[in-house]
């Protein structure tokens, strides 16, 4: 039984080093240009295709295991909710100031937030991953601007993507939370790792 927990501790660091290092390989940029944004197949890679996207969108999943309770859902779901609405203000062509900065941003806070622990109420934590959506879902928007029917596709599988990220975030959070007090360590450390990359996007943006 001690080996079968001493593997599974192994397998859990080896995997989120893997994490780390594919991560490290990433575009070092706040927001990677769409291309084409008119199909499925496109709008479902494109979450997966930037660091921003994929340390943002799985941390809001690993913060949201972190509260658990109701925020295992809520939170996720209030990200991606606000998402949409973002979307729909870039598509229609609202204006929302610094947006490369607030993707930024959101990398940076929720990486804080999940090494220092902070347990936010559910409602809080809501409201907190989705200022942070409506500036990924802007970006985004804005890029269909014009396109007409022929964006929905691409948004769909954006959305879907977005869910995908979010789960991949609940279930490494859930995997933490089973190895006792080595979950701690774990989480400063996925913490750190977002927040380190939080300010290397941030700072590209202020020196772009």
């Amino acid at each position: 039984m001690k080996r079968q927990v001493i593997a599974k501790r192994a397998l859990s660091v080896a995997g989120l080093a893997g994490l780390i290092s594919l991560l490290a390989v990433a575009p070092a940029s706040a927001h990677v240009g769409a291309g084409s944004v008119d199909t499925f197949s496109r709008g479902f890679l494109h979450p997966l295709s930037g660091l921003d996207h994929i340390l943002a969108m799985v941390a809001v999943g690993l913060y949201a295991a972190n509260l658990g309770g109701r925020a295992l859902w809520l939170v996720p779901s209030a990200f991606i909710g606000t998402m949409i609405i973002g979307g729909l203000l870039g598509y229609y062509g609202w204006p929302l100031p610094m947006v490369e900065a607030g993707i930024a941003l959101s990398v940076i806070v929720m990486g804080m937030a999940i090494a220092l622990g902070v347990r936010l109420p559910t409602i809080a934590a809501m409201a907190l991953v989705g200022v942070f959506a409506l500036f990924h879902g802007h970006a985004h928007g804005n890029e269909g601007a014009g396109l007409g029917i022929a964006f929905l596709p691409y948004a769909a599988g954006f959305v879907v993507a977005t869910g995908g990220l979010h789960l991949s975030g609940l279930a490494l959070g859930s995997g933490f939370n089973r190895l006792g007090a080595l979950s701690g360590v774990l989480n400063k450390f996925a913490g750190g790792v977002g927040l380190i990359a939080g300010m290397s996007l941030l700072a590209g943006w202020v020196t772009a």
